[in-house]
């Protein structure tokens, strides 16, 4: 059997410019939990819908609640190896686009600039009325003053920022609301059930048609929205590598897959590669770089 790394490291050779897509599990070492296990089940509490964040005030508490609990692990999270390697490889000039489903903007604080946010970014909150943006710190500092009587101290971090936060104190949570209009703030993310911004599914394709091959890191792609960009890499006859240590939604298209230490084996091939540089002219998706 071919050596992974090898067989990786070929690959990184023949074609020079990559469409990134990363999940849940490249944040893991900077000790943000992913949201499933290696056979692809859900772990933890049942996430909250978007209709039911827009619809119930219970929901509301219950996220903003377990959000003030959860929100200092996610800013005090620092890069890893591997959002390192990332930016390595794009200052090589061998990244048309990182595509990352997370919402902890890691890569960006990595140094990554050809980034798209897929789902959202969890440092910043709008309003749904008037569309004022707030930085998530300033709506902590309202959490925390709305909200004295909450004594439960830090508990296990989950995905997003989720925190446990026992039922009384979500029932007595005060949400703030929007300071210049009074009307309802929400993070700045795709909730399970929303619907991703237009101009960001079509910036992802055509920056996928602009790369010779896609790679996705750490995610079991059972979100269609990453699904549905692997499907169409080999509708374009591009080839898919897929990098994540559990199965994955896609792994049956896949050129090839790696599961034991796959991320580091990518990290590695990444810094080996960073010295070959390919000239990237500008795309379309530049809008989109946040």
């Amino acid at each position: 059997m071919a050596d992974p790394v090898v067989t990786l490291s070929e690959f990184f050779t023949r074609y020079p410019r990559w469409l990134v897509l990363t999940g849940a599990g490249i944040s893991a070492n900077s000790g943000i939990p992913t949201y499933r296990d290696s056979e692809g089940n859900w772990l933890g509490a049942n996430p909250i819908l978007h209709q039911e964040f827009l619809q119930s005030h219970a929901k509301r508490q219950r996220y903003w609640g377990r959000s003030m609990i959860g929100w200092p692990g996610v800013q005090r999270a620092t890069p890893n190896r591997h959002h390192d390697a990332l930016v390595q490889f794009e200052r090589a000039g061998r990244i048309e686009s990182l595509i990352t489903q997370n919402v902890d903007r890691l890569h960006q604080r990595a140094g990554s600039k050809r980034t798209i946010d897929l789902h959202g970014r969890l440092d910043r909150v709008r309003c749904l009325d008037c569309g004022a943006r707030y930085q998530r710190e300033a709506i902590q500092r309202a959490l925390l003053q709305l909200n004295p009587h909450n004594t439960e101290g830090p508990s296990a971090l989950r995905p997003d920022g989720d925190a446990d936060l026992s039922d009384d104190l979500v029932a007595s949570i005060t949400v703030p609301s929007c300071d210049a209009c009074g009307g309802m703030l929400m993070p700045d993310v795709v909730f399970f059930g929303g619907a991703i911004p237009k101009e960001k599914v079509t910036a992802s394709e055509r920056a996928l048609e602009a790369a010779d091959a896609m790679l996705v890191i750490g995610s079991s792609l059972q979100v269609y929205s990453g699904f549905r960009l692997c499907r169409q890499a080999v509708a374009l006859g591009k080839p898919l590598l897929i990098a994540n240590e559990g199965i994955t939604r896609a792994d049956e298209m896949a050129t090839l897959k790696l599961s034991e230490n796959a991320l580091d084996q990518v990290s590695t091939v990444l810094e080996q590669h960073r010295a070959l540089r390919s000239s990237i002219a500008p795309t379309t998706t530049e809008a989109m770089h946040e």
